[in-house]
């Protein structure tokens, strides 16, 4: 059974009521489905940056009280370090929370749901986009 693991990007979607993605949020089990640590520091950078915006912070507050947060430990840490000197060496980088992220899904064997086509064709990473 698939489990997922939500990039910021579709968890913005997500607040914000995009099409599709409260669809497909809705309908999968709560077990299923997970942010990294990284996310969840990058969804209350955003929220404190604009602290006029109560019914975000309050969105994101929420959210993150439900969802579950898996956090960035030691394993994370050995895959992020593969993952990264990997990509330098095929010449192809990556923001450094996206690469945080991304090594976050392939330790935990998790599929990374984004619409950021930067991760698009990364070797050992199970991608989803569900905007599409």
């Amino acid at each position: 059974m698939k489990r997922y693991m939500l990039d910021t990007n579709v968890v913005s979607d997500f607040l914000r009521d995009r099409a599709g993605i409260d669809i497909k949020m809705l309908t999968l089990p709560r077990e299923r489905t997970f942010i990294s640590a990284i996310v969840a520091a990058e969804l209350l950078y955003g929220v404190s940056r604009r602290p006029e915006a109560t019914r975000l912070n309050m969105l994101v507050e929420r959210f993150l009280s439900e969802v579950q947060i898996l956090p960035w430990d030691a394993e994370v840490a050995r895959v992020w370090g593969i993952f990264r000197t990997a990509l330098e060496k095929s010449g192809r980088m990556l923001e450094p929370h996206d690469m945080q992220i991304a090594a976050h899904a392939i330790s935990a064997d998790m599929v990374l749901v984004s619409s950021d086509r930067a991760f698009e064709g990364i070797e050992g990473l199970q991608l989803e986009n569900w905007t599409v």
